[in-house]
C-alpha cells in the first residue's frame, strides 16, 4: 500500500478547527495551498499540546540560535471556520516538530496512526515482540507543514482559543458542565 505525504511549503493557511457543537467536537488540523485542502483528525489534548511544545520550540529556538521571535499577536487573527468539505484524510496518531535553522522555520509533521495504535485503541493485550521501534511507520500517511515564527505564533493562538472554547469546566470537580448540567461527584452524584 502506498502512502502520501501532504507537504504544504508553505501553506496559505495551516489551522486548528473544530466541526460539531461543544461536548461532542471532532477536532482537525487543515492545510490549504496550491489548489489542495487537506484535513486531518487528532484528540483535543493532541491540539493542546502541540500548542505547547510549539510554543517551548520557538523559546528554544530563540535561546539557542538567536532567531528573532514576534511578539504574541494582539489582534485575534484568523478566526474563520474551516474550510469546507472538511474531509478527514487519517486520524493523527504521532506528531513530530523540528526547527530548520537554515531557513529559520517551524517544521510540523501530522502522522496516521498504525497498526500498533490501533490496537491500543481497541484494547487488544497482544504486543508484538519485533516492533522494538519507536519511530512511526514510514509507509504511514503524512501532513507537513512549514511555517515562518510569525505563522507559528498565529497557529499557537488560534489553537488555544479552539481548545479554550469548549464546555466550562465544574468550579469543584473539573469535569466539563453540559448545559443540562453533571453529575457531579463532589456532590455525591447530586445535579450540579
Amino acid at each position: 500500500m502506498t502512502h502520501q505525504v501532504h507537504a504544504f511549503e508553505p501553506p496559505e493557511r495551516f489551522v486548528a478547527g473544530t466541526v460539531g457543537p461543544p461536548g461532542e467536537r471532532t477536532f482537525f488540523l487543515q492545510a490549504r495551498g496550491g489548489g489542495r485542502l487537506v484535513s486531518v483528525a487528532l484528540e483535543k489534548v493532541q491540539v493542546s499540546l502541540l500548542a505547547e511544545k510549539l510554543e517551548e520550540l520557538l523559546s528554544e529556538a530563540q535561546r539557542r540560535f538567536g532567531v528573532e521571535l514576534p511578539e504574541s499577536p494582539v489582534s485575534v487573527g484568523d478566526n474563520d471556520p474551516l474550510d469546507n468539505p472538511v474531509d478527514e484524510e487519517f486520524r493523527v496518531g504521532t506528531l513530530g516538530l523540528a526547527f530548520d535553522v537554515d531557513s529559520a522555520t517551524v517544521v510540523i509533521e501530522a502522522i496516521a496512526a498504525g497498526e500498533a495504535e490501533a490496537e491500543v485503541e481497541l484494547g487488544d493485550d497482544e504486543v508484538d515482540e519485533d516492533d522494538e521501534d519507536d519511530e512511526p511507520d514510514e509507509d504511514l500517511d503524512r501532513l507537513r507543514v512549514r511555517l515562518t515564527p510569525e505563522a507559528t505564533r498565529e497557529f499557537i493562538e488560534r489553537a488555544r482559543r479552539v481548545v479554550n472554547a469548549g464546555r466550562p469546566p465544574c468550579p469543584l470537580c473539573g469535569q466539563p458542565l453540559d448545559p443540562a448540567g453533571h453529575l457531579c461527584p463532589r456532590h455525591n452524584g447530586y445535579h450540579r
